[in-house]
C-alpha cells in the first residue's frame, strides 16, 4: 500500500515564534513533537492516485484506523472494497474481487519504509529526512506545506509532502511521489485522535476460500 486531531498545547507554546520566521526544520520539529502525543486516530480519506508508467488516474474513498504501535486498517469502501490490515507484526492485504490475501511481514527496525508507517509511530520527521518548505497546488488556507526526502533510499516512495495547520498541526494532507512519476495523495476528513480504539479492530481474520501468499524480505 502506497503508500490526527493533534494536541493544542504545543502549538500554543510556540504561539509567541512568528509563523513567518519558522523554518521548515522548526516546523517538523514541532510536529514530531505533537505527533508522539497521539496514540490512535480515525479518519475518513479520498486518496487520489495519477501518473506512474500506466499514466493511469483513479480516486479512491474509505476510512482509516491507526494505533501506536505499528496498527492500522485502511478500508476502501469506493469504487472497489479493499481492506489493509497492519496488527504491529504483519499486513494483511485484501481484495475480495481477487479472492487473495497478501501477507508480508512489518518492517524489523523503526523506519517509515512506507510513508503510512509513519502514521503508526514507525520514523522519525527530524532524523530520518531532510525537511524543506513545498508548493502544494490550491493548499488549504492556515496550513504549512513540509516536503520529507528520506535520507536513505526507500524502495516505496521517493518523498512526502504532509500539509498541516497552522494553529494544531493537524494533518490535513499527505502526498507522495515514487520512482515511476507517480503521485499519491490522501485528503483527511473527520479526524478524532485518542478515543480508545481496541485492538480487535487491526485483528484479520482470513476469509473462506481465499488464496493466501506469504511475502517475505
Amino acid at each position: 500500500m502506497r503508500a490526527v486531531t493533534l494536541p493544542v498545547l504545543v502549538a500554543v507554546a510556540l504561539a509567541s515564534v512568528p509563523q513567518t520566521t519558522r523554518s521548515a526544520d522548526q516546523i517538523a520539529g514541532s510536529l514530531q513533537t505533537t505527533y508522539a502525543a497521539v496514540s490512535d486516530f480515525s479518519a475518513s480519506f479520498v486518496h487520489s492516485y495519477r501518473g506512474g508508467v500506466l499514466k493511469k488516474e483513479a480516486v479512491e474513498r474509505g476510512t482509516v484506523l491507526v494505533k501506536k504501535p505499528g496498527r492500522m486498517r485502511w478500508t476502501y469502501e469506493s469504487p472497489e472494497r479493499k481492506v489493509f490490515v497492519a496488527d504491529g507484526r504483519r499486513i494483511y492485504s485484501y481484495i475480495p474481487e481477487d479472492r487473495q490475501v497478501v501477507v508480508s511481514d512489518m518492517p524489523a527496525d523503526d523506519a517509515a519504509t512506507t510513508p503510512t508507517l509513519f502514521l503508526t509511530g514507525k520514523g522519525h520527521l527530524t532524523r530520518d529526512f531532510v525537511v524543506a518548505m513545498a508548493d502544494v497546488a490550491d493548499p488549504a488556507p492556515n496550513t504549512y506545506s513540509l516536503k520529507f526526502t528520506p535520507r536513505r533510499p526507500e524502495a516505496d516512495y521517493d518523498w512526502m509532502v504532509l500539509v498541516v495547520d497552522r494553529t494544531t498541526l493537524q494533518i490535513r494532507t499527505l502526498i507522495t511521489g515514487d520512482a515511476q512519476g507517480g503521485q499519491s495523495t490522501f485528503v483527511f476528513s473527520n479526524l478524532r485522535q485518542n478515543t480508545g480504539i481496541p485492538d480487535s479492530q487491526f485483528q484479520f481474520a482470513l476469509p473462506r476460500g481465499v488464496d493466501v501468499i506469504n511475502r517475505r524480505p
